[in-house]
């Protein structure tokens, strides 16, 4: 019985190119009594390896967390492998905003103590009774209550390139930390205000919702399967996004956009930015945030001193790592004296001003300085729903506007960046024409990869 990973990631990726098959990511979570979490572990690894899906999973006696990349046509037998178990029959799927085929390279299921951790005993509370659910039109509509409080439970590092206006963001680099934090600003506001709180998928809310009842809070609300979920219904309903920037994610994208805000800034030079990267130096693998440019003069690198060692003889590195710490075990998520531009926690204290007025102004104030748009001028046409790989042509189905033969057009993706071409000649509904009307589907060459819903645009400048 194979329980282990036969291909690199580079020789899956490659792999996954060859075949040409569109990949969903997806994310979902379940609070339930496993009573053996190794043998669950072991029997989803033979269920989901046959599936040729992937991602990093935490098992463990309270439930599963899972993020994932599933090939399109094997969704309804992934869905199937989990309706085996009674806590996951109708289980909410987060489908990401953006895909990415590589978004994962191995499967990696892992038996964990807990599937978050908050570092809470939950025999000294009732971990059931959590906050009220809200979805996207509620959550928008009780955030302009001016009685309402709202917390985001994520990271500093997620925080920082996306947030809900208003948001009280804790400088902090777990959830646990944000716990007793956020218990300890908000003590005189139990029973007059709305605690309102939000997270990527929603896990680390079910638990946080039900810490805070505990606690003595009597309004406690959080967003129904977190920023991901509410990016889809806003889109499908036409409402008002009240996030802004970018919604960090937890695999090999780093970031998903939900508006075109940029409301960070390159921790190296101090431009806006909002694209996160791994140091390239195996022994610091820092996360932080670097422009294209500061990419291209430091070679991914977070200083010239780790610039320095990855021009050194490979067995000269492992010299300098052995016996050290390193890599993704190193838990500084962006916080380094190196990065000059990096200005954590100053949104987070911002923010109080929900709850202290008299901070209103310096709050309004500070995303001000780094925010800007996006200074192409372009509409958006619609999505890419398939790449033939062989052919190099590219499917999409216009949502919005027109499109015409010789218009200028760009692709933007997480992993594909952002493309411009000349659109030459296009097929519109399986027949050749020169124009295409919204509703229709029209395929045409791209000399380059895309992903499965990659955005298509229309530069009109």
């Amino acid at each position: 019985m194979q329980l282990y990973n036969t291909l690199s990631a580079e020789e899956r990726a490659i792999m996954i190119d060859d075949a040409g098959k569109q990949r969903l990511t997806l994310s979902f979570y379940a609070y339930a009594k496993i009573q053996d979490p190794k043998k669950f572990r072991d029997d989803l690894f033979v269920a989901w390896n046959k599936l040729d899906a992937l991602g990093r999973i935490y098992v463990a006696n309270e439930g599963i967390n899972a993020q994932m990349s599933i090939p399109e046509e094997n969704l309804e037998a992934f869905r199937t492998t989990l309706e085996v178990y009674d806590f996951m029959k109708g289980i909410r799927l987060n489908e990401a905003v953006e895909h990415d085929d590589h978004s994962f390279l191995k499967l990696t299921i892992k038996v964990r103590d807990k599937i978050v951790a908050d570092g809470l005993n939950d025999e000294t509370f009732d971990v059931t009774d959590i906050g009220v659910h809200l979805k996207a039109k509620e959550f928008n509509e009780i955030l302009d209550d001016p009685n309402t409080i709202v917390v985001d439970f994520r990271n500093h590092y997620e925080s920082e390139v996306g947030h809900f206006k208003g948001a009280i963001t804790p400088d902090v680099e777990t959830f646990r930390e944000s716990l007793p934090i956020i218990n300890d600003q908000l003590q005189n506001h139990k029973d007059d205000k709305n605690l309102v709180m939000y997270c990527t998928g929603g896990i680390r809310c079910e638990k946080a919702s039900a810490y805070f009842k505990h606690q003595g809070f009597k309004n406690v609300f959080q967003l129904e399967g977190g920023i991901i979920n509410y990016a889809k219904q806003i889109e499908a309903e036409g409402l008002e996004s009240k996030f802004i920037g970018k919604n960090f994610v937890f695999d090999n994208r780093l970031g998903e956009r939900i508006t075109e805000d940029i409301i960070s800034q390159c921790h190296q030079c101090g431009k806006p930015c909002d694209n996160h990267t791994n140091c390239e130096n195996d022994g610091c693998h820092l996360l932080f945030i670097q422009c294209d440019e500061c990419k291209a003069a430091m070679e991914n690198c977070c200083s010239t001193e780790c610039l320095d060692v990855i021009h050194m003889p490979l067995v000269d590195q492992v010299r300098l790592r052995t016996g050290k710490q390193v890599g993704n075990k190193v838990f500084r998520k962006g916080k380094s004296e190196n990065l000059k531009f990096k200005h954590s926690g100053e949104l987070s204290d911002n923010s109080l001003a929900t709850v202290d007025p008299s901070l209103s102004e310096q709050a309004k104030q500070k995303p001000a300085d780094i925010r800007q748009k996006i200074k192409v001028k372009k509409v958006l046409l619609g999505k890419a729903e398939h790449y033939y790989v062989k052919a190099q042509v590219g499917l999409f189905t216009l949502e919005n506007h027109e499109l015409n033969s010789g218009d200028k057009i760009l692709i933007s993706g997480p992993t594909t960046g952002n493309q411009e071409l000349v659109l030459d000649k296009m097929i519109v509904n399986d027949a050749d024409a020169t124009t295409a009307k919204i509703g229709d589907r029209v395929t045409f060459e791209v000399p380059f990869r895309i992903r499965l819903s990659d955005k298509l645009y229309k530069i009109v400048n």
